[in-house]
């Protein structure tokens, strides 16, 4: 077959570089074209496949995620604005969005080469900021504006749609999608979505204030976050800070037209994960 496979990698994990070896070889085998961005290829001894990030999703057909969820979330960054289908192999602990094992990883590139792998859409949030030549950012998880200042909190002005709702006073603010309702919204008392659910979810970090839940909005909903006060915020997207907000400065967070596109076995159980994950016993 011809077709090209782009692979990024967990960076802490010494079997990530076997398991990359072994895709390479079945990719050499398969006269499939493989590459990795350059700090990858440097990490596991394979200088001869590397590409600037800049290039490496363009023209992929597959994008191999080699790690944990946090590693599939550093693969979102180069496969959804290039629309390309995510493949994950976990490495370490159970994870939400990563599926097969280090030993399936040979047949489930089979089953991707023979078309046999499903395909789930997930929504994906959009961050735009106002007034900044800033190009906008997608997460899969969530957007947080957090304090920039230890020991400090935040003031921001929300507004949902047009109409102001109220103003935060926390150490940061949650938009989450689905998908990252079990991660940071989580542990800051947000709900649990099914991933395949839309919406988006706005839930408050340790606030200041009487009002202290978390909002589930449908996904049409824009939300526009304006820093107040005199205390600026940070901007994360997915876990990398991508900015600075100053005071009056502000962002808007809204559901993405394009969605990710993850590729799994077969029809997953969302709900025995969460069981296993939280260690819940059948009484």
């Amino acid at each position: 077959m011809t077709g090209r496979i782009g692979i990024v990698l967990h960076h802490h994990r010494n079997e990530v570089a076997g398991l990359a070896q072994r895709a390479v070889d079945w990719c050499r085998a398969c006269e499939v074209s493989v590459s990795l961005p350059k700090a990858d290829a440097q990490l596991v001894g394979l200088p001869d496949l590397a590409v600037d990030d800049e290039e490496f999703a363009s023209g992929i057909d597959l994008l191999l995620s080699l790690g944990g969820d946090g590693t599939m979330l550093r693969a979102v960054q180069f496969a959804a604005p290039n629309n390309v289908p995510i493949l994950g192999v976990n490495v370490g602990q159970l994870g939400y969005l990563t599926e097969v094992l280090p030993d399936q990883l040979e047949s489930a590139l089979d089953s991707w080469r023979d078309g046999q792998l499903v395909e789930e859409q997930r929504m994906l949030l959009e961050v735009e900021f106002v007034g900044s030549d800033r190009p906008n950012e997608l997460a899969l998880n969530e957007v947080v504006l957090d304090r920039a200042e230890s020991g400090h909190t935040v003031a921001v002005a929300a507004a949902i749609g047009d109409a102001h709702f109220t103003t935060y006073l926390a150490d940061g603010l949650i938009v989450a999608t689905p998908t990252g309702s079990t991660a940071y919204s989580l542990s800051a008392g947000g709900p649990i979505v099914e991933p395949d659910f839309e919406c988006l979810v706005v839930t408050p970090v340790a606030p200041h204030m009487v009002f202290d839940r978390s909002l589930v909005l449908k996904p049409s909903t824009t939300v526009k976050f304006t820093v107040s006060g005199h205390r600026s915020g940070v901007v994360a997207v997915d876990g990398r800070r991508v900015t600075e907000l100053l005071p009056g400065q502000t962002m808007i967070c809204r559901a993405a037209t394009r969605r990710l596109r993850l590729l799994t076995k077969g029809q997953r159980n969302f709900h025995g994960i969460l069981k296993e994950k939280f260690g819940l016993k059948d009484r």
